[in-house]
């Protein structure tokens, strides 16, 4: 019988770095974003990961891929995984609070099952699945309230949230595709090039459509996108993979409900947000769905 993964306490340990540190992600967005503009954010952040990502990879001396097929790849990827889907949660996060956002980004797993479920044959939905996707879609609608959703956006706050919702499809997409198209990259090579297509997009969007020099690049925005960079990129990214093959992507499923409440904490930390309680029950739903869509809490095992 093959030897299961288990989470030891090294692994439990880098869990939960990686969940504290891309729930800083959301902290250091609304940080950036009180004097920078969207996109300069988005393609310092972008620009910077990759920058020290490719770095890495020299140190490791990892193989580069030469063949030029890659190139519209990695600005495929890089616009599905990280142009579009950043550009939208900073966008998102200057209508509603990071701790908001975190629980809304929870529902990537969600679009990822379902459109998984629709282009791999052995990725169907079994029951236990579909009945943690509908939970997990009755905490988003608890979190977002019945009024957002029946006015289809209507006002800041509903656009905000909505536009969190598009990030995490954008995500999923990514996901499936990179199934079939980074097959044979190195993690960080892959993840470099991903931040590589995105650096180039985001740099000509945010020199084409905001005014750099009417920015202030004071104390708060510089650690803020020095830590977009930096930590919840590149570093990110590294350890993401180093969990991955050491605890399993069932346990690194953990980091998903593990980033909400620590930006919920980050951001009453250090902005003194308070959220309504219907965000708190709907992430408990979520939570639960997404608990069930894993296999964490078995309801079912019959394949639809």
């Amino acid at each position: 019988m093959t030897e299961q993964l288990r989470l030891t306490p090294r692994g439990w340990v880098m869990i939960l770095i990686l969940a504290l540190v891309w729930a800083g992600s959301f902290t250091a967005n609304r940080g950036a974003l009180e004097t920078v503009g969207v996109y300069t954010t988005v393609a310092i952040r972008v620009t910077g990961g990759a920058f020290v990502l490719w770095v890495w990879v020299a140190l490791r001396r990892q193989s580069i891929p030469r063949e030029w097929k890659y190139i519209p790849i990695f600005f495929l990827h890089g616009l599905l995984n990280n142009a579009l889907p950043f550009s939208l949660i900073v966008w998102g996060q200057q209508y509603i609070d990071s701790g908001l956002a975190s629980i809304l980004n929870a529902t990537t797993a969600l679009f990822t099952v379902i459109l998984a479920s629709l282009f791999f044959a052995d990725e169907r939905l079994s029951l236990n699945r579909l009945i943690g996707v509908i939970i997990g879609f009755l905490g988003v609608v608890i979190v977002i309230g019945v009024e957002d959703i029946t006015a289809l956006g209507s006002g800041p706050t509903a656009l905000g949230e909505w536009a969190i919702l598009a990030a995490t499809l954008s995500y999923a997409v990514s996901a499936i595709l990179s199934r079939k198209t980074l097959k044979g990259l190195s993690p960080e090579v892959a993840s470099a090039g991903m931040l590589s297509g995105a650096g180039v997009i985001m740099g000509i969007l945010a020199l084409t459509t905001e005014d750099i020099s009417n920015m202030t690049f004071n104390t708060q925005a510089i650690i803020s996108v020095a830590y977009l960079a930096i930590l919840s990129s590149a570093f990110a990214y590294i350890l993401f993979f180093k969990v991955l093959n050491t605890a399993g992507a069932g346990n690194l499923s953990l980091v998903t409900l593990l980033v909400t409440p620590f930006a919920i904490i980050l951001g009453a930390l250090f902005f003194g947000e308070a959220l309504e309680w219907n965000a708190y029950l709907g992430f408990i739903v979520l939570a639960f769905g997404l608990a069930v869509l894993d296999g964490r809490l078995p309801i079912g095992k019959t394949r639809l």
